[in-house]
Formats: C-alpha cells, structure tokens, sequence
C-alpha cells in the first residue's frame, strides 16, 4: 500500500492507495498561515510535521488498514515556499509561503528579461530565489545553510537527504531549462551558492528511507522508501492521469491554476505563462493563478450568500453575459491577461436592473474569462489544448463547469475525484519503488471521468462578445493600475 500526502496552504491532505492506485482511505488535517505585515505570508514548519502522523493514522483507519501494510510514501505540496534551515534540516525560520511578496526590493535591479530568458519564469518576489535573497539580507549569510521548498524540506526530515525534483527547481528563478540544472549565470545574478540548495532528482526517483526521525513523525516503520516528490501544480495534473499533451488542467481551489504539458521548451515572449520542467522531461506551460474559489468566498461573505451552492442556483437563474455585467477578477492583482500586482477587481455595467443573480453570474464567468485568456495565449504558442480537466473544489459546481465548456468551446471532463494531489504524490512513490512500472503505466490507473460536459455552439457569440468587453474593460482600465 501507498501513502500519498499533498501539504497545501490551509491543510495536509492524506490518501492510502493499493498497487493500483485505487483510494483505499483518506484524511485531511487543517491549519492556516499567518500575515504578520501586509504582504508578508508565512507558515510554521512545525504544522506540516505535527499533520503527519494523525493525518497518516486516520487514512489507515478508513482504509482499515495498519502501518505495517504501507511500502511506499510520497509527498507533494504548495509550490514557491522558502525555508531557511541548517545542515541538518532543522527550520532556522518559518517558511516564507508562496503568497509572500516581502523581497520586492530584492530583485529591482536584476535583469528581468535574461532571467526569464533562462528561466521561463517571470522575475517575480514570489519565487524563491527572490525569498533567500530578503532571507539573507534579513538573517545573514551563512555558507551553513540550506534553502528548502516545502515538499523538499518534509522529505529532508524523512530521510535525512535534501532533494527535489526538476519542476521544484525550476520555480527557483535558477534553473535552465535548457540544461536542466542550476544556472552559474542565475546563482551569481543573485548570490546564491548551488550548495545552498537542495540537490536535483527525478521526481519518481527515491529520495531515501524513513530514518528513526521520519519514523518518529509519521508514525510509520523505519526504511519506507520515500520518493523525491513534486509540486502540487504538477502532482495535481499528474494525480488526474495527465501525463501526455493535449489535456488543459485547471484547478480551481482558492486560486485557479491553469496550463498544459507541452514536448518541448517553449518560452512565453509575451509572460503570461511560465514553463516548468515536468515529469518524463515535458515541461509543464502555466499560470500559476488569480483568486478564483476565492473570489466567489469573498461574494458569498460580502453579499451574505448561504454557501457555493446559492451562488450556483442565484448564476442558473440569470442569463449568459450577465445581461451587460462584467467582473473583473483581480481582488488580489491581475495574473490574466497580464501580470500586474497591482491591479484591483470590480464590477463594471451596473444598473438597477442587475441583482445577486447577476452579479454571481458574473463572478463565475470573469474568473472563467481569465481562463480562457491563457488557453488563448497557449494555443497561440503551440500548446495543444483539446479538452479541459476541470480539478479542485470547484469542480464541484457543474454550473461553473459549463460555463467554461461554453466559453472556451472545448469539452469539459469533471473526474470522479478532483482533489488529485495527494494521488500524483502516490502515483510517484509506486513508480520510484517499482510498484508501478512507469508513470505512463500509473496514468491509466487514475483520472476516471464522472462526466464530459460538451459545448453549446449555440451560447458561443454571446460568450464572445462577453469576453471580449472583458478585455476592453481591462485595456481601459490598465492606466489605473499603476497608480500608488
């Protein structure tokens, strides 16, 4: 049996598989971050580690199963956090998680554009390499110290190896995609030293054993091969049997994750979306999201709606484009169509014929016109998009679902499971420990569909002349952005 783990931002999230990667038992442990200055995130390591084992013991207990029956581990989890440990794994600081945006003034004067360049990512204070220069600069330079992600640091405390894979490395802001290793070129660009870091291994490799530590915080037998692991953006893709071209995956849970696997390195010259190493040397195009779920949480609390399912029934009862309302889904910046941290939401064309009904309507299709800005921008640059994989909490709302269908015009699947993180975590351990032959071979066992939910081309010019004044509404806007 596998155990599956995905370590989110609100939560640790456990699965039992069997060789099969059915799901035998699950659990889930709850905890936040903290805010402790606006703009700042963060994270105790203690809470990941203290989930372990009662998330572990209550999965076994659903399963029916016993510790003793478990022979493979993987982890996945929240991408872009920075820890500052010592050699020996130990957390010298809590972790700067991945909606911190304190290094802004780190990185001013860097080169944005060769970075990205090498990279494919944008130079952003979000990723960590922005992180562990506003660590250093904070706390000093000590030539001792390692500088994890959060998956990389639970396999750390596991197995006593610091390792992480190729799609982790690749969010660093140091990682060239052509070579497939740390840039020198990057390292010096923001004095970081490559022994600094976690060492680079396939994500279905093994990291290592559970030592008598790892034993001690998973509650599990000592020797357990543990895999290298991944990031939730990819072992979520993964964990819905995505591992091929042609599927667009988009989670939909507090923020909306949104991209394609994709044969080869293709660089964004427009940077709405960033490339990331993936598994099986594909790479991974994305943007890794705006407030989705969140900004329906925000309706629902600001509008003093019961729950998700009114916001459903209130959006089913008023008719495609919102009769003229238009939101714009940047509460907390602007990622589509274009990055700017800046830019605030709101609702445009009110008058007083629109009520809630409109107004959640228009909520679910501006997160969805978001959307389809990045499958617009992938398909120019090649990506195939035939069909999209709707992931996530959100998965749960069919009306949301069709709008999508309707939107973009492409068939929608809705799987049976759509939290698949903690899956792709299993789905890497049962290949690194050959219970699984390869990940192609694990791809067939998960991602069974519940239903397709076919375009109405009938819907397709009110849904075009719906997004494109959502676009017009943001070009008019833009100047505004940039205002203090």
């Amino acid at each position: 049996m596998i155990v599956g783990i995905d370590v989110g931002t609100q939560s640790l999230k456990v699965v039992i598989t069997d060789s099969n990667l059915v799901v035998l038992g699950q659990a889930t442990t709850a905890y936040q971050p903290s805010f402790p200055q606006p703009g700042w995130a963060e994270q105790d390591p203690s809470l990941w580690e203290n989930a372990l084992a009662p998330t572990i013991n209550c999965a076994l207990e659903a399963a029916k199963l016993n510790p003793s029956n478990i022979a493979a581990i993987g982890i996945g989890g929240q991408l872009d956090g920075c820890i500052r440990v010592d050699r020996e794994g130990n957390p010298l600081h809590a972790c700067l998680i991945w909606m911190d945006r304190r290094a802004l003034d780190q990185i001013k004067n860097l080169p944005s554009e060769e970075v990205h360049a090498r990279t494919g990512v944008i130079l952003d204070p979000s990723h960590p390499a922005a992180k562990i220069l506003w660590l250093k600069d904070n706390f000093g330079d000590d030539d001792g110290t390692l500088y994890h992600v959060p998956v990389s640091y639970l396999v750390h405390r596991l197995t006593g190896n610091a390792v992480m894979d190729h799609a982790h490395a690749s969010t660093y802001m140091l990682y060239s995609l052509e070579d497939r290793n740390f840039d020198p070129v990057l390292l010096d660009f923001f004095n970081i030293r490559e022994h600094e870091l976690p060492g680079i291994a396939d994500a279905d490799d093994v990291a290592g054993v559970l030592t008598d530590q790892g034993a001690a915080l998973t509650c599990l037998p000592k020797g357990i091969p543990v895999a290298v692991g991944t990031g939730d953006d990819f072992s979520t893709s993964l964990g819905a049997g995505v591992v091929s071209p042609g599927i667009l995956t988009c989670v939909l849970g507090t923020a909306e994750v949104v991209g394609a696997v994709h044969p080869i390195k293709v660089i964004d010259n427009e940077r709405m979306v960033e490339t990331h190493a993936y598994v099986g040397d594909k790479f991974f195009i994305e943007n890794p999201g705006w407030l989705s779920g969140g900004a329906l949480e925000w309706f629902r609390e600001t509008f003093r709606i019961l729950d998700f399912r009114e916001i459903d029934a209130l959006s089913e009862s008023a008719q495609p484009g919102s009769m003229g309302l238009t939101f714009l889904p940047a509460l907390s910046g602007s990622m589509a169509p274009e990055w700017i941290p800046s830019a605030r939401g709101c609702f445009y064309g009110l008058t007083p014929s629109h009520g809630n009904a409109h107004m959640a309507r228009a909520v679910l299709e501006g997160t969805a016109f978001a959307m389809r800005d990045v499958i617009d921008r992938l398909n120019r640059m090649n990506v195939e998009t035939r069909s999209i994989m709707l992931l996530g909490g959100g998965a749960k709302s069919r009306t949301w679902a069709k709008i999508r269908a309707d939107l973009t015009g492409l068939p929608l699947d809705l799987p049976k499971i759509t939290d698949t993180a903690p899956i792709g975590s299993a789905m890497l351990a049962a290949v690194a420990t050959g219970i699984q032959p390869d990940l192609i071979s694990a791809a067939k066992c998960v991602g069974d569909i519940s239903e397709r939910i076919l375009p109405d081309r009938g819907l397709k010019s009110v849904f075009d002349e719906a997004y494109n004044k959502y676009r017009r509404l943001f070009k008019c806007l833009r100047p505004m952005f940039n205002l203090s």
